[in-house]
């Protein structure tokens, strides 16, 4: 069963990973914000993951923190965004 969790917890990050890309090089704001929520939700369910696996509390804790961090992140990213870019997302 362990290691299930853990196989399924790097799944879960490689995932979020790969949504690290979709920050970097997203065509547009919305894109970015959505792939920081995927990197922020993904290492979030890949720490809980990893810390019922393994039993360390300590995972669980930083997986909380996370959540705080992630949230007030994407909080920022809106607020900062340039008043312009707020209609450059439609569809094509």
């Amino acid at each position: 069963m362990t290691e299930a969790l853990i196989a399924a917890a790097a799944a879960v990050l490689g995932a979020a990973l790969l949504g690290l890309l979709r920050v970097l090089r997203g065509p547009g704001l919305a894109d970015r914000i959505m792939a920081a929520q995927l990197v922020g939700t993904g290492s979030i369910g890949a720490l809980l993951l990893a810390g019922v696996a393994t039993g360390q509390a300590a995972l669980l804790d930083m997986a909380l923190t996370l959540a705080l961090l992630a949230a007030f992140a994407i909080v920022a990213m809106v607020r900062t965004a340039p008043p312009s870019a707020e209609g450059t997302d439609k569809p094509r």
